[in-house]
């Protein structure tokens, strides 16, 4: 029998539950010193004040007992009596020894005070609480103090005090704690909401040093990271856009030729670098796709537009689905995105399906299906990766420039949608296009 692991204690997630229960139980524990310091300094001087006071009321009480005649004594008694201490004529019926050390005091003060006077203190059977003090007057007749000892209790008033001091303090403390932890949380989100294709709002430099240090530094990278993006978009365009001259040439050169083999393979050589600098230079473009001024589109005969011009050049491309209404978009982004969804559909399966799911408080879903071989699971996230091919062998006419799925990746995101891959039941792959309304 194996033994079983030790069991963690759970313990908040959250920055603000983790600070505010260390407050919180600093504060109990130093308002739990103070309140016990507070009582005991209260009940020591309360206990010493009545202990005094029933020092010099027992002697005062016996005095007065023992000088007057026997016949008035009765008539006194309850002049002598107050509050809890009772003086009696007789034996009592206490009988038990004491064993509480509040009835111990009380009794060394009751001795005290009487002096030589014999003395015999006990306690009653069913309330250990509850004393007599027997002593005998100068003509023999017994006389009994019947005391009963009271607990120390704080004063109501007290306790509602240092509940209302201890939720103040309380209140406070989660303040402190939302306000310290609030702009981390921030820096947190818009981490989060960080697009390096899109200018994202610059964070708030105001607050303490520390917030607007934190803040300054994460605006500067995140202008950093768009000019490094930029840059580089820059430079891809750039480099395309300039090969495109010396290809042209290389092209009406080839044109001049005499025909042979290897003029064909040079010819297709040359064709697949021009695919390949026309892609690069498209796939720049898509970064700054976020120009384009979005207008509201009827999505269905937007989708059914798309479908007629390839159905007219030929391509087996069909629209299904619930009719969608209209939709705010950025047109030509959209269109380019199922445009290369629906060839990559068209290359690897030769037809292609859009099909539309429209639901009742959901976003709005635009799939383009295949029935082609579909894409590894673990190779889903890559493709969509720039230049990223699942074939190994490099073949343009089957493989591409692995941009096409990066493009439509990017310009998903200029759209505000979210572009998930998956591959159906029965073969074939899902291109699901999830718009926000």
């Amino acid at each position: 029998m194996t033994a079983s692991a030790p069991r963690r204690h759970a313990w908040p997630r959250t920055l603000v539950a983790r600070l505010f229960l260390i407050f919180l139980a600093g504060l109990l524990l130093a308002y739990g010193l103070s309140f016990a310091s507070l009582f005991y300094e209260r009940y020591s001087a309360t206990k010493s004040m009545m202990l005094g006071d029933l020092e010099r009321d027992v002697a005062i009480a016996m005095d007065i007992l023992d000088r007057l005649p026997a016949d008035e004594r009765p008539a006194w008694l309850a002049r002598l009596s107050s509050g809890s201490r009772e003086y009696r004529l007789g034996n009592g019926e206490a009988d038990q020894p004491l064993r509480l050390d509040a009835a111990r005091g009380v009794a060394q003060s009751i001795q005290a005070a009487l002096g030589s006077r014999p003395v015999a203190i006990r306690a009653m059977a069913g309330d250990p609480r509850h004393i007599q003090a027997r002593a005998v007057l100068s003509d023999g007749q017994p006389a009994v103090l019947d005391i009963h000892l009271s607990a120390m209790r704080p004063a109501p008033w007290l306790v509602v005090v240092l509940a209302v001091q201890l939720i103040l303090l309380v209140g406070c403390a989660w303040l402190a704690v939302r306000l310290a932890v609030r702009p981390l949380t921030r820096l947190a989100r818009a981490a989060e909401e960080l697009d390096p294709n899109a200018k994202s709002p610059l964070l708030s430099e105001r607050g303490p040093a520390e917030v607007a240090r934190a803040a300054a530094a994460f605006n500067a990278m995140q202008e950093r990271i768009a000019a490094h993006v930029a840059e580089r978009m820059q430079m891809l365009g750039a480099i395309s856009h300039d090969l495109q001259t010396p290809l042209t040439r290389m092209k009406l050169r080839t044109e001049f030729m005499e025909e042979s083999a290897d003029r064909d393979k040079f010819a297709q050589d040359l064709n697949e670098v021009e695919r390949l600098v026309r892609e690069g230079i498209d796939y720049a473009r898509s970064a700054h796709g976020n120009v384009e001024t979005p207008v509201r589109v009827e999505l269905h005969a937007f989708l059914e537009s798309l479908v007629y011009d390839y159905q007219d050049t030929g391509k087996a491309v069909t629209l299904s689905g619930a009719a969608a209404g209209p939709l705010l978009t950025r047109p030509h982004a959209l269109r380019r995105v199922l445009g290369n969804l629906v060839d990559n559909a068209l290359k690897f399966a030769g037809a292609a399906e859009i099909r539309v799911d429209v639901q009742e408080g959901a976003p709005l879903s635009v799939f383009v299906l295949d029935r082609g071989p579909g894409i590894p699971e673990h190779e889903l996230d890559a493709v969509l990766q720039p230049f990223y091919r699942l074939e190994s062998s490099r073949n343009r006419d089957t493989g591409g420039t692995g941009l096409g799925l990066a493009i439509a990746q990017q310009l998903a995101v200029v759209v505000g949608a979210k572009l998930i891959l998956s591959n159906r039941d029965g073969g074939g792959l899902s291109a699901e296009l999830r718009l926000a309304r």
